[in-house]
Formats: structure tokens, sequence, C-alpha cells
């Protein structure tokens, strides 16, 4: 979070235009650039080539329009929602979002989902209420959510469920929805439960799957006790090879996989 922006009320009412869209030629360039840092499929990417992906991506049209809506509904760095962008084109599964809050984050993924081309389930799950932000403050989440959904054309690539992430009901609309084993993208801010929401929803993740997780890291004021736990949790779970931890970018957002535990676990 930069902690010098002004506090701005949210920026409602505006349709998104998207990106501009990139011209054969453009295309055949990212090819290129691709194919030049080896980043051809998702088993590539890792720890060297999610920073080569993003390096490359910076200038691409994608990157003005994903910094443009970082400023109107997100406090993800925009190398982030770039990331998030990138790795919903590169993965072909099911993605499941945990507190998108107003919709920075959702976009993203939404717009790397239609440009993959490829029909996929994306659930996003979203408690609700009201926040105070310094930065970002909604009096009304989900309605806002919606709304700038709606206004950026991507509301018909979200499956939106609103409700604590760990309640059994809406664990329960999440599987009506999603199938075992078909996420191939977690993303998740979960006030520093990582742990519960892992083990709430591990039956859904694919082996290998992409995991994507906020406040691994906060410098001062209240998120720093967030942080804290979200880093230990992470850290243990990397103990037991469950996580595996690529790399943190942004102001503090964790990027790695989760791996099926090879054991059984016991009540």
């Amino acid at each position: 979070m930069n902690i010098f922006r002004k506090k701005r009320r949210l920026r409602l009412g505006q349709v998104g235009n998207g990106p501009e869209q990139p011209s054969a030629e453009e295309l055949a360039a990212f090819a290129r650039e691709e194919e030049l840092y080896a980043l051809g499929n998702a088993a590539a990417l890792d720890s060297f080539g999610l920073s080569s992906a993003l390096m490359i991506s910076r200038y691409r049209p994608i990157a003005k329009h994903l910094a443009s809506i970082g400023k109107r509904y997100s406090m993800l760095h925009p190398d982030v929602l770039i990331l998030l962008y990138y790795l919903a084109c590169k993965s072909r599964g099911d993605i499941l979002e945990i507190g998108p809050y107003i919709g920075g984050s959702t976009i993203a993924l939404a717009e790397g989902v239609r440009d993959a081309g490829q029909e996929r389930a994306f659930v996003t799950v979203e408690k609700g209420g009201r926040l105070e932000h310094p930065t970002l403050t909604s009096r009304d989440i989900v309605a806002d959510l919606k709304q700038n959904l709606a206004h950026n054309r991507v509301a018909d690539l979200v499956q939106l469920i609103v409700g604590e992430a760990v309640a059994n009901e809406t664990g329960e609309e999440v599987r009506r929805r999603l199938r075992p084993g078909s996420v191939e993208l977690f993303v998740m801010d979960a006030d520093g439960g990582v742990e519960l929401a892992l083990d709430f929803y591990r039956d859904l993740l694919a082996d290998h799957c992409w995991v994507v997780i906020d406040d691994y890291f906060a410098a001062t004021g209240p998120a720093f006790d967030k942080a804290a736990r979200t880093k230990a949790q992470i850290d243990a779970l990397g103990t037991t090879g469950e996580l595996e931890g690529l790399a943190p970018f942004g102001w503090g957002t964790w990027f790695g996989r989760w791996h099926r535990p090879h054991f059984v676990r016991h009540p």
C-alpha cells in the first residue's frame, strides 16, 4: 500500500474501455518475446520466469490499462495486477478468488480469462460490508464490486458469491460451481487466515496450482499484524512442502505454487 496517496472516493459510473487491442504485428512480436525468454507455457514460470513475464508485460498496452484500473479500484501494486492478468491468460483451469474488495484484482483476472479465449469458471467470494481506508473507502463493498465489474464489461465472466469465505454455506455455493481439482489459480486476501482458507478449499485445487496471497509484508500501521500472521502461516506451509514460494511482488504480495500433500491427515 502506498501511504502517500491521497484519500479518494470511488470513481464510479465510468464504463471501462479496456486496453488498446494489439495489431497482428504486435501479437507476433509478443510471441517472439515469450519464445526468447522461454515463457511458452505456465510450467516455465518459476521465480525468474515470473520476473521476465512482468518485465516484458510492462511494455504492452495491457500494463497502462491495468495501472488505470489499479488507481480506481485496487490497493495492489500495478505489477501485481499485471501478473494476475498474465497468470489468468496462461493457466487453463478454473480460478478461485477470496477477498476481491471492490474488484481491481477481479477485473485483471477476468480480462486475462477473456483474452485467453478459453471458457472456464471464475468464482470470487466477498463477504461485503463497508471499509474506511486511507486510500480507497467503500460504504457498500458488494454494491461497488458489482458496479465496477459491470462498468468494465467483465461481470459476465465472474461468478460472485457473497458470504464469509470459510462458512459452510459459502463453501457449498463455491462447490456447485467448481469441480474438485479444477482450480489452477487461487488468489486470496484472507485477512491472515491463509491456513484456514487453504484447508477449506484444498479439495478444489489442482496439484501445482498457482497461489497468490496478499499482505505477505506490510511496513507499518494496522496491516503489520495481519502481514506477520500471513507470513508465519505461509512459511509454515512452506516447510511442509505444501506451498512453494517463488517471489513477492509489489508492496508485499506473495506468488507461489501449491503442491498436493503426499500424506493423509487424521482428525
